[in-house]
């Protein structure tokens, strides 16, 4: 495999770590005031006005009673069928890229996270330039796309060339994961909600909205990958590695986090387990 594919592996982090405690609670987050624009804390005194006016080239006094003029807001230019050089990827391309890697072989021997025929997709990313190419400016763009394989727990990882519409490399691996998708967080929150591990968070969600939490779509959702160590977890939870599996951070829409840092899910087997506390 291309050592820029193994290089995007390993620049892939987890997401923001999330400051949470006890069993099932809930923590408010506070968010910071706006702040003043000035060194004075948000207060303009009279000599500073005075001050501003005139560097301005206003007498003082001047232009207090005058009305602000509205702002104007610029439409943002078109976005081109295909970029040039190191141009983030256009959606146009992603489209291509995504068919191209995406051959009959792959489609029909692979799984999603919903069971259904095909890989689930990751990310797609500009792929980097090969070291000979990197003061060429009509080098080709190549893309390298992420799938998983829910079938046989695979990651499946294929540079294309999109001048020449070719896959260059394929490679597939084994207990590699990276972070997952917002739609493999949504398949984790469906698993979990159909638990009865997730009494807690639903007795927590109502308790905040006095609503009952029945979909994932209640729900903004954050999520880490989670590792198993034999004999340090329930041992349904051994295989999490090798198995895609995932710790959620759900909070609840305009309302604060729940903790739900005990339960896993593996993603997988279907299955939720309690880590030992």
């Amino acid at each position: 495999m291309r050592k820029a594919v193994h290089r995007h592996l390993g620049k892939v982090v987890a997401g923001a770590a999330i400051a949470l405690a006890g069993t099932a609670a809930m923590v408010a987050i506070t968010l910071p005031g706006t702040a003043g624009a000035d060194e004075t804390g948000g207060k303009n005194t009279g000599a500073q006005q005075a001050a501003d006016g005139q560097a301005q080239g206003q007498t003082p006094g001047q232009g207090q009673d005058q009305a602000v003029e509205p702002g104007v807001v610029q439409q943002a230019p078109a976005e081109g069928e295909e970029g040039t050089g190191r141009d983030p990827l256009t959606d146009d391309e992603l489209a291509k890229v995504e068919q191209i890697a995406l051959n009959q072989q792959l489609l029909r021997s692979s799984e999603d996270v919903d069971g259904d025929r095909g890989p689930q997709r990751l990310v797609i990313d500009l792929a980097e330039p090969e070291a000979d190419e990197l003061d060429d400016p009509s080098a080709p763009r190549r893309a390298d796309v992420m799938f998983y394989d829910y079938k046989d727990d695979t990651l499946v990882t294929k540079t294309v060339n999109l001048d020449t519409g070719k896959v260059e490399q394929t490679g597939t691996q084994r207990g590699v994961q990276p972070p997952l998708s917002r739609t493999e967080n949504t398949e984790a929150a469906k698993i979990l909600l159909a638990s009865p591990l997730s009494a807690g968070l639903k007795a927590d969600y109502k308790d905040a909205t006095g609503k009952e939490l029945t979909s994932p779509d209640q729900l903004e959702l954050d999520s880490m990958v989670f590792r198993g160590a034999p004999g340090a977890q329930p041992a349904v939870l051994d295989k999490c590695g090798e198995h895609r599996c995932a710790r959620l951070f759900p909070k609840a829409l305009n309302g604060p986090w729940i903790d739900m840092r005990h339960l896993v899910i593996d993603l997988s087997a279907r299955k939720v387990a309690e880590l030992d506390r």
